[in-house]
């Protein structure tokens, strides 16, 4: 499957998402909720074979809406919308000069989670999700100057994928939420980002909070 047939397939899910909120109504299986979220992520670079990094986790973060579409008394679908940052960072020493690097790769991103609830509080959550780079660079501060240096796109695969899985504790209306994602796709195509990161993919954990607005 190409990459535009992944990214067609994630609006496919979408779409039937919004058709099964309404279907849901028909059969009384409650309300969709919606609502709004966002928060920190604290991203790295996970390496399935032996290529060590001394990368280590860039903090970033990550805003959007969500829908949860009921299907039962204990179960629903959660697809999201968000806008996400990943990427790593590195401290630096050469010569005496110190200073830090950051990669930065900024996506839309769709997961679609199967939600099991825990009575009417807690809700465990896991699912697939689809990424678009959306742009990539790398930023630097330090002794050897400050500033962004923007990479091609065309050096990274462009859509990414993965799981993600987590829990929310709902307050009201409110919630917060704890969520871990692995990507499954490498980051790097070609080029300058195949030299810097090789076969690494995305890994991120994310603190959320959020507030449904129905």
């Amino acid at each position: 499957m190409n990459k535009s047939m992944k990214l067609m397939l994630a609006t496919a899910t979408l779409s039937a998402g919004m058709l099964a909120a309404t279907v849901s109504d028909s059969f009384g299986q409650g309300r969709p909720r919606v609502g709004i979220k966002g928060g920190l992520n604290a991203s790295s670079l996970f390496y399935s074979t032996n290529g060590a990094s001394n990368k280590k986790e860039r903090i970033g973060f990550h805003a959007g809406l969500f829908a949860q579409i009921p299907a039962g008394e204990f179960f629903a679908i959660q697809p999201e919308l968000l806008y996400i940052t990943k990427g790593a960072s590195a401290d630096y020493n050469v010569l005496g000069f110190n200073g830090n690097n950051s990669f930065n790769l900024n996506y839309a991103e769709l997961p679609v989670l199967a939600t099991f609830k825990l009575g009417q509080t807690v809700e465990l959550q896991a699912g697939p999700y689809v990424g678009y780079l959306l742009n990539s660079n790398v930023s630097s501060n330090g002794d050897l100057g400050s500033g962004i240096t923007t990479i091609n796109r065309d050096n990274f695969n462009k859509v990414d994928y993965g799981l993600a899985g987590g829990v929310n504790i709902y307050f009201g209306k409110a919630f917060v939420g704890a969520r871990y994602e692995q990507g499954l796709q490498n980051i790097a195509k070609s080029g300058t980002a195949n030299t810097l990161l090789g076969n690494a993919k995305n890994s991120v954990g994310l603190i959320s909070v959020g507030f449904s607005l129905n």
